[in-house]
């Protein structure tokens, strides 16, 4: 027996068991829902994921007994851009209904992933009388805005809206979230920004952050670890940090605790995985550059620019300790992968992830503005090796507990029961 029965939606790209990331509008997304669908399956629910069937695909994807890719096919044969699909959601709606029907089919909760799949995902909860859960992933208003920033002339405005056509989307957005039992959104960043532009109660949303890959981010044995470290030239008194290139990230604040630390650690050094990808991020990068110079630390300083993500998880492990030093951190996810790697960390208390980690177990906090509290942390998990093995062990431990795509789930999942049975008096109504 299945403890219940769950309707996720996915509409574009190209969804299956085995999905070939990198072909269009197929990425993050398409991995964050099959995770959690295979997730939701081994913890022992039925789990239909639904998409749009074009080209020569099959019907389904049977991935196990409780789980499978089901396909229904709407607006033509060929592909469809996500910016396009939402003219054809209507046919999706009616051809699903259809067929659900046709085979009887139930569900306890629909949990649907981005704007197209929102709308659909409404109409079909509406009608099968079923609380629904919406994850945007990303938001209209949001990307309008960062794209309206880098586009200079009228022209070039009028093609961006009528490529993304914000104005459609926004509204059918605002109506979405509205409409919807509950939001789940990734970041507390997200979730500000839906209050501010979207009016969405604060009540009616649930940040829930992405699973991290427990097979990528991994501890490993020491032999591996000195071979990682000769590989990248990393010592065990060096800080590693990984951001881009933002103010609230604090880069200008870690380098500010350096001096402070090497008064007590001589042969500290920061290597910084910091973006350089644009040229407002180079003139910031030389900024930073300035300052450190300034203050006599530049020779202790080295500068990464784009870490490949086949040596992300490398990158964390080969540092002595890991630092997170922003000013503001909604969550602060590069944090939890270092731990996930068992390296010792200290996070910034202006975020997230201080609510979540016990001190002293999990990692330290401190206070990135307090440039000599921040280097006393870092300092002490280069002094005394039990605290840095104790940090080591259970920030692993912790990171694969709570971040892992389970916990995600179990988090999820306990979202969803909140909402279980809210329209079985509408159900039992329409029955009779």
């Amino acid at each position: 027996t299945y403890h219940g029965s769950i309707l996720m939606i996915s509409l574009h790209g190209y969804v299956s068991a085995e999905p070939e990331l990198g072909k269009p509008d197929t990425g993050g997304q398409v991995v964050f829902v099959l995770e959690l669908a295979k997730r939701f399956s081994r913890l022992g629910y039925k789990v239909d994921v639904l998409t749009r069937r074009f080209e020569n695909q099959p019907a389904q994807d049977k991935i196990n007994r409780g789980l499978r890719v089901w396909r229904i096919p709407f607006g033509g044969k060929k592909f469809i851009r996500k910016e396009e699909m939402h003219d054809h959601v209507g046919d999706f709606i009616t051809n699903f209904l259809a067929e659900a029907t046709k085979r009887n089919q139930r569900y306890d909760v629909v949990n649907s992933h981005y704007w197209d799949a929102g709308w659909a995902g409404q109409r079909i909860a509406e009608e099968m009388q079923i609380p629904h859960i919406h994850t945007p992933h990303s938001l209209g208003a949001w990307k309008e805005r960062e794209m309206r920033e880098t586009s200079s002339s009228a022209k070039e405005k009028r093609e961006m809206e009528n490529h993304y056509r914000f104005e459609e989307r926004i509204r059918k957005e605002f109506l979405i979230y509205r409409n919807c039992d509950h939001l789940i959104t990734t970041t507390h960043e997200q979730q500000q920004f839906m209050q501010e532009h979207y009016d969405v109660p604060r009540d009616h949303m649930t940040v829930i952050p992405p699973g991290i890959d427990e097979g990528k981010y991994t501890p490993v044995e020491p032999e591996r670890l000195r071979r990682i470290r000769e590989e990248l030239k990393m010592r065990p008194t060096d800080v590693y940090t990984v951001g881009r290139a933002a103010t609230n990230k604090g880069i200008d604040l870690m380098i500010r605790a350096l001096p402070e630390l090497r008064k007590l650690q001589p042969k500290a050094r920061l290597r910084m995985a910091v973006g350089a990808n644009s040229e407002g991020d180079r003139r910031q990068v030389e900024k930073w550059k300035q300052l450190a110079e300034e203050l006599g630390v530049s020779r202790q300083i080295k500068w990464l620019a784009y870490i490949p993500d086949d040596k992300m998880a490398d990158y964390y492990r080969a540092g002595g300790v890991f630092a997170l030093p922003s000013r503001y951190e909604p969550f602060g996810m590069t944090a939890v992968e270092a731990m996930a790697c068992g390296t010792p960390t200290v996070v910034t208390v202006h975020g997230g992830l201080r609510q979540s980690v016990e001190y002293g177990k999990h990692a330290l906090f401190a206070d990135p503005l307090r440039p000599a509290e921040f280097a006393g942390a870092i300092n002490m998990l280069m002094q005394y090796p039990e605290l840095r093995e104790r940090l080591s062990v259970e920030g692993a431990r912790f990171a694969r507990r709570q971040f892992g795509w389970t916990g995600i789930a179990k988090r999820t999942l306990a979202v969803f029961d909140q909402y279980k049975g809210r329209y079985e008096d509408l159900q039992a109504e329409a029955v009779v």
